[in-house]
């Protein structure tokens, strides 16, 4: 009866050693591959508001510029440009 015991320890050991780093390697991959699936969402995500920004500054002429207002900082033909700085920030 001892004897059958041992055997049953040894098999499961042998077992558990043969199969735990199989397993430990597939549930590090299964993470992996839930992080991938999260970060092709993100990435889904931003690629439709760029396409959407794209088609805004081909078709929309006021979004077109008020981007290159804000972000370029152009003004038109005889307009004058009034900075105002916060009082701790001067120079």
């Amino acid at each position: 009866m001892l004897k059958n015991a041992i055997w049953l320890f040894v098999v499961a050991a042998l077992i558990l050693f043969v199969f735990l780093p199989s397993y430990t390697r597939m549930e590090d991959l299964r993470s992996k591959n839930e992080e991938y699936q999260k970060q092709l969402v993100t990435l889904k995500r931003e690629n439709m508001q760029l396409i959407e920004e794209r088609r805004l500054l081909k078709d929309d002429p006021a979004y077109l510029e008020k981007v290159a207002r804000e972000k370029m900082g152009l003004v038109k033909e005889g307009e004058v440009v009034y900075k105002i700085v916060p009082a701790g920030e001067e120079k």
